[in-house]
């Protein structure tokens, strides 16, 4: 059994076009591959702390030793952590909010980035731990950055991913959402046909 972890960070809920764009990779990708299991964390809806003192203590202690706000701190990541160790499939819902990611995606992101747990440091420099597995990002924005100095966002999650050992990623934009009615529609649709084919290749390299 497959395991896709889904990741959505839009502010607008149900009404959020990145959420949209991610549920419907879910979709076409389940129907493709029905015995996946979906894992969904919705970091809008149930947003993880910042990190500060108190987390970054929690890693530097063992589980079992652990106590007060540095246990609940712990307990917080190593779910996250979880959740990503077991997915073979990562998809995430990514709005662009002032040039690049959700301040909450960034939080996620400090939660799991864990010295000897997700990556760690050798003689030749940082390796990931969190390799063999495939990421798409499905980016929705109100202008056109992508293969722009302005894209900060793209290559700051590839570097992100990578610093982990996740290599193999694949980017779906939808841009220009703000550009009037035709430039969203037109692109939305393009965005949604790339996804359905995506998610049906997946699949079937997966079932082969």
């Amino acid at each position: 059994m497959t395991t896709l972890l889904q990741i959505d960070s839009g502010i607008f809920g149900d009404n959020s076009v990145s959420n949209g764009l991610s549920q419907a990779f879910v979709e076409a990708y389940t129907t493709a591959h029905p015995d996946t299991r979906i894992v969904r964390r919705d970091l809008a809806a149930e947003p993880l702390p910042h990190l500060d003192a108190t987390l970054a203590q929690s890693f530097m202690t063992e589980p079992a030793e652990r106590e007060g706000d540095v246990a609940v701190a712990g307990a917080r990541s190593d779910a996250a952590v979880a959740e990503l160790q077991v997915a073979d499939v990562i998809v995430i819902g990514m709005p662009m909010y002032n040039f690049n990611v959700p301040s909450t995606f960034k939080a996620w992101f400090d939660h799991i980035a864990r010295a000897g747990v997700t990556f760690r440091y050798t003689a030749n420099g940082p390796e990931g731990l969190l390799t063999g597995k495939k990421a798409y990002i499905l980016a929705a924005r109100g202008g056109v950055y992508a293969n722009t100095p302005n894209d900060h966002q793209e290559p700051y999650i590839r570097q992100l991913l990578a610093f982990l050992g996740i290599t193999d990623v694949s980017f779906v934009h939808a841009e220009g959402l703000k550009m009037g009615e035709d430039v969203a529609e037109t692109s939305l649709k393009a965005a949604e046909a790339e996804i359905v084919k995506l998610a049906a290749g997946t699949a079937a390299r997966q079932a082969a």
